[in-house]
This record gives C-alpha cells, sequence and structure tokens, in this order.
C-alpha cells in the first residue's frame, strides 16, 4: 500500500522518496564535469602580461621597470611595450577567446548569460510568495484598482528584506501611490461591491485608508523609519485590502469547461480544519506557555478562485467524512494521506492557473524553465496539493492529497521547488505550521470539518 501511495503522486519515488522528478539531487549537489581550457602560449603569455599590468609588485617600480618585465614575458611579440601597447593587448586576447570557440567549442556553455530556459529556476531575484497568505492574496480576482494597490503595497515586502540601509523613500513613494489610488478611485472601489455589501466595504475602505495601522498611518511609521513598525502596519493594511477584495469576488470570474460542469466546485475560499492525532500514544511539543497534548488543529484555506474543481473535490470529501480516521505518512519532502480511498472523490483533470492568466489550465503542466508560474506555488512550507493519479500525470488522484514541506535548500536559486508547476495545488496551511515538521508515519487525522466556505461548494450535478 505504501509503494502504491508514493507511485501515485507521478514521480515514481525511490525508497528515498523524493518529489523531484528531475533528479534525486539537490541542485547544489550535483556535480559538474571541470571545464577545460586548450592551452596556448599566446593565451600564458597574454595571461602574464595581464597579470603584471594590474596587479604590479607591491613595492614601487617605474614605469620602465614594469615594461621591461612584460617585454620578458611577451618576448619579441611586445605586445605592451610599445605606446598603443594596450590596445593590442586588447585586440589579442579577443582573438585568442574567438579562436578557442571556434576551434574548441563548449557544449551549452556560455560564461556571461544564463539561458532564458533557465532565468526562473537560477535567479536569485525570482520574486514568488514566501507565504500562504501571500500566495491567497494575490490570487482573489478583485478590481484592478484594488490590485494596482496591493501590488504597490507587496512590493515594499521585498524592500523590508534589504538588510542595513533600506529603501524608506521608495516605501514611502510606494504608499503614497497606493493611498492615491485608493482616494481617486473610491466610487469605482466602492462600486464593484454586491449591493449587500456595500456597508460593509464602505466600512473597510475607510479602516483601510485613515484607520489604525491603515495607509496614512503606514506613511507615518516609514518617517520614523521603524523596520518593526512598518512590518505590522504592513500586515495590517493588506489583511484589511484583502477582505475588501474577497467582497468583491463573490464568484467565479470566468467559466469552466463544458466537460467539467457537472464536476463539485468551489467558487471561492474555504477553510477546513484537520485535527491530528498521534498514532503512537506520544505528544506534539507545546505551543507556547501551553500543554503537550496528543491532539493538534491544523487551519487550510481552500483556493476555488484558482482551482475550483481541485478545491471543490476535496472540500466534498471533507464533508462526506472520508478523511475521519485515514493514517499520514511522512517523507522529508511531504506529509501524504494514505492511500485507501480509492471509491471515494472524482477524477479531477490537473488544474493549474499560470500567473496572469484568467482561468486555469486543465492536463496540463507549466514550464517553469521558460517563465510560466502557478498563480498557487508549491513552494511555500504548507503548500496543499493533491498527488497524481496513479495512472496518468494528466490528472490528480481522486482522494490522496499532500502537504508539502518546503525547503529552500533543495530549491534552485530563485527560491523554486524543482517540482513548480507539476501539480494541482489547492490551498494554504494557514495555522498549524509547525504541526506538520513534527507529524510522523502512522499519525491519524482524527476529523477534517470545512468550517467556512459551505455556502460556495456546488456539488456535482448528475442531470
Amino acid at each position: 500500500m505504501a509503494s502504491a501511495s508514493l507511485l501515485s503522486l507521478g514521480h515514481r519515488f525511490s525508497s528515498e522518496v523524493h518529489l523531484t522528478r528531475r533528479s534525486r539531487l539537490p541542485a547544489n549537489s550535483r556535480e559538474r564535469a571541470p571545464l577545460r581550457f586548450p592551452s596556448f602560449p599566446l593565451l600564458k603569455r597574454t595571461a602574464a602580461c595581464i597579470g603584471n599590468r594590474a596587479f604590479p609588485s607591491a613595492k614601487s617600480s617605474s614605469s620602465e621597470e614594469i615594461t621591461d618585465r612584460v617585454d620578458v614575458r611577451l618576448g619579441s611579440e611586445g605586445c605592451c611595450s610599445s605606446e598603443g601597447g594596450m590596445k593590442k593587448l586588447k585586440s589579442a586576447v579577443a582573438a585568442v577567446f574567438i579562436l578557442i570557440q571556434m576551434s574548441f567549442p563548449l557544449a551549452n556553455w556560455n560564461p556571461w548569460l544564463l539561458s532564458p530556459a533557465g532565468a526562473v529556476l537560477y535567479s536569485p531575484d525570482t520574486k514568488v510568495p514566501r507565504t500562504g497568505e501571500l500566495a491567497l492574496r494575490k490570487s482573489i480576482p478583485a478590481n484592478s484598482n484594488m490590485k494596482a494597490i496591493q501590488d504597490t503595497l507587496e512590493d515594499i515586502s521585498y524592500l523590508l528584506r534589504i538588510p542595513q540601509r533600506k529603501p524608506y523613500g521608495t516605501m514611502e513613494g510606494n504608499v503614497k501611490k497606493a493611498l492615491k489610488i485608493a482616494v481617486d478611485e473610491k466610487e469605482s472601489i466602492l462600486g464593484s461591491l454586491p449591493p449587500e455589501l456595500k456597508e460593509k466595504g464602505a466600512t473597510l475602505y475607510t479602516s483601510l485608508v485613515d484607520g489604525k495601522g491603515g495607509l496614512r498611518n503606514l506613511i507615518e511609521f516609514i518617517k520614523e523609519k521603524d523596520a518593526d513598525k512598518i512590518s505590522v502596519g504592513l500586515s495590517s493594511s493588506l489583511d484589511r485590502l484583502a477582505e475588501l477584495e474577497l467582497l468583491q469576488a463573490p464568484g467565479l470570474p470566468f467559466l469552466l469547461p463544458e466537460q467539467y460542469v457537472t464536476y463539485p466546485r468551489l467558487t471561492g475560499r474555504g477553510i477546513v480544519e484537520l485535527t491530528i492525532e498521534k498514532g503512537d500514544g506520544s505528544t506534539f511539543s507545546p505551543a507556547a506557555g501551553g500543554e503537550a497534548r496528543n491532539l493538534a488543529t491544523i487551519q487550510v484555506v481552500l483556493d476555488g478562485y484558482s482551482a475550483p474543481l481541485t478545491a471543490g473535490n476535496f472540500a466534498k470529501l471533507v464533508t462526506d467524512g472520508a478523511y475521519d480516521g485515514v493514517k499520514l505518512k511522512c517523507t522529508n519532502q511531504a506529509v501524504l494521506s494514505d492511500n485507501e480511498l480509492e471509491e471515494k472523490g472524482y477524477s479531477v483533470p490537473l488544474e493549474i492557473k499560470p500567473s496572469g492568466q484568467f482561468e486555469p489550465l486543465y492536463k496540463t503542466m507549466l514550464s517553469v524553465q521558460d517563465g510560466e508560474l502557478p498563480v498557487l506555488p508549491l513552494s511555500v512550507y504548507g503548500a496543499v496539493a493533491m498527488a497524481h493519479s496513479a495512472v496518468t500525470e494528466e490528472y490528480s488522484s481522486p482522494y490522496q492529497f499532500f502537504f508539502y514541506l518546503y525547503d529552500k535548500r533543495s530549491a534552485g536559486l530563485g527560491g523554486l521547488s524543482f517540482d513548480e508547476g507539476q501539480f494541482s495545488v489547492f490551498g494554504y496551511t494557514t495555522m498549524g505550521r509547525d504541526v506538520l515538521a513534527q507529524i510522523k508515519n502512522g499519525d491519524i487525522i482524527r476529523s477534517a470539518k470545512l468550517v467556512q466556505g459551505q455556502d460556495r461548494l456546488i456539488m456535482r450535478n448528475e442531470n
């Protein structure tokens, strides 16, 4: 049963169990063959000449002495001894490298540029959400003005990571820009709310602009150059912004493909609480000031905006009690539900919404190397996704899900998992992330409940 469960992840796990399909070695541990250059006397002599020009003796030397040393190394060439020596030197170096490339091409190696195919995985500047909360905020299909405010504020999160001298001026400019949009586009922002939610939306809007922890308050924190206050104020502003955005998104902004309209679907957000019990009678580590206990709670936010079929199928299984009493198993990269619900759930196609796209793709993995990134990235600790079908990777398992234990040490330099864009991610752990690392083989899901979002869950229509 264990081996079948692991195979259903679609990566043909070995006994060591890795989620990565490209290699069982982390990126930073793969060995590369050393690059070998051909040996040319002229190149050696030119290098020697450059060495003497760039790094003369620590003792004071006259220009004549330096020239003499160079002439000795170059012999009859004397490329650095004449008045136009440096120009000749540059020409010689260029000629040597051209000769090397023509005579001894280095396959698939470019010493100056990263190929576009590897730019995303290996770029340290790749901006991907680092928390589930951030990924969930970015996935809300809200008013364009609200998204402009959000993008401007989210940039401050990256600016706060800069050590030592932080760009407070840029941060202040960002908040002022967001505030201007909020004030100038107030009518458009509130006008996009459903009539029954306008009053609640107006209260949230006022709190966002003028309330404690709102945008005006955030500008004051930035002027004080207090990074801790800025971080708290930014979090408060973004939370209110997300609440207001959710009011603007009462349902799916796109139509499902005709072949899937009868499937269960979640047309918004839902929250599932899972109670985990230690299977061997031991206890979970106590929270700060708490007591050791053999039960722990994990809260998962489901995102039907980006994965309506996958989130809907999972929510239905939860409401049916399908996961109550199911055992968990662990690898060094995931916590998986046991593979024992063969008669439960629906065969849901792989469902991934690319960033910048209006609707999800089905039965299609993303090419991260070519710059395709999902709205709901796997590269977040506590991401929740469906395993692959045991039959084909174009479909997700009808029932088996896993918590992804993202580890930056096993990711590319851009912070992306090498499994990014390969699985249907449908939510994130927002409470109890510390519990995930404590789960062991044989621990049990004592209960799973859909505590929020029942009104967004549309069951399968057999007609």
